[in-house]
C-alpha cells in the first residue's frame, strides 16, 4: 500500500513526531510512505505530465529519514493553507486543465479538488493522512465524499477540532501561556496593578480557560460565555 502524509496550517512542535510515528508503523506494515510537501498547496502543483514537478513536491520517506525528526520542533514536510475546495483563481497554475476546476459563487474562487484526485492517482496514492486544523481537514472530508481514503489527524493549538478530545499543540499552548502568566504575575504584584493577558483561539476558549486554571488567575474570558 502507498500512503501520502502532507501537513497543512500552522506549525506546532508535535508535527515531526507524529509524521515520524506514522512513518515507522507503516513500514513496519508493510506500507510505502510518501511526504507531499507543502500540504494541499503540494498537490495543486504537481503537473502530472511532468515528472520535474512530482520530485520537487513528493518524496518517499524511509526510516533512517525520520530517526531524529523529532527533536525539531517543526515541519520537515513543510506546510501551506491551502484549500482544495476554495483556491483563489489566480493561484491555480496554467496547466491544471479547465475540466478539473469547478467555479464557486464567487468568482474569485474555485475549486479544484478534481485536479487533487487526479494527482492522487497518478501518483498511486491508495490513502492520504492529513495533519492539520478545521480548514485543513474540511478538505479532507470533501476529498473522502469524492472517493479519497483519508485519515485526519487533529492539529491546533485551540483544541476546537470537533469529533476530538484532543489536538496536536494544545499542550504546548497550555504551556507557554502559564509561563507567560507566571511571568508577569510578580511584575503586575510588584506595581500593585492587574494584568490582562489575551490569549489565541480563534473562536474557542480552551486554551484561555485551561490556561487560566492552571495559573490559578482570577478571570476567564472565553466567547462561548456571554
Amino acid at each position: 500500500m502507498k500512503i501520502g502524509i502532507l501537513c497543512g496550517g500552522g506549525d506546532v512542535p508535535g508535527l515531526n513526531p507524529c509524521i515520524k510515528a506514522l512513518v515507522l508503523n507503516a513500514v513496519e506494515q508493510g506500507a510505502s510512505v510518501f511526504g507531499i510537501r507543502r500540504g494541499w498547496s503540494g498537490l495543486l502543483q504537481i503537473d502530472t505530465s511532468n515528472t520535474q514537478t512530482m520530485e520537487e513536491h513528493v518524496f518517499e520517506f524511509t526510516p533512517e529519514m525520520v530517526r531524529r525528526i523529532d527533536r525539531f520542533g517543526i515541519t520537515i514536510l513543510n506546510s501551506s493553507r491551502a484549500n482544495p475546495a476554495r483556491i483563489k483563481r489566480e493561484r491555480v497554475p496554467s496547466f491544471v486543465a479547465q475540466n478539473h476546476i469547478q467555479s464557486l459563487p464567487d468568482s474569485d474562487y474555485v475549486d479544484i479538488t478534481p485536479h487533487i484526485l487526479k494527482v492522487v492517482e497518478s501518483l498511486g496514492l491508495e490513502a492520504i493522512i492529513a495533519i492539520g486544523g478545521d480548514d485543513t481537514l474540511s478538505s479532507t472530508l470533501t476529498l473522502q465524499k469524492a472517493g479519497l481514503n483519508v485519515i485526519s489527524i487533529p492539529k491546533t493549538m485551540d483544541n476546537d477540532i470537533f469529533g476530538t478530545d484532543y489536538c496536536l499543540g494544545f499542550s504546548t499552548a497550555v504551556s507557554r501561556s502559564i509561563e507567560c502568566i507566571n511571568s508577569i504575575r510578580s511584575v503586575a504584584g510588584s506595581h500593585e496593578r492587574i494584568a490582562v493577558i489575551e490569549l489565541f483561539g480563534r473562536t474557542s476558549g480552551e486554551t484561555s480557560l485551561i490556561s487560566a486554571y492552571l495559573a490559578y488567575a482570577d478571570r476567564a474570558f472565553i466567547p462561548e460565555v456571554p
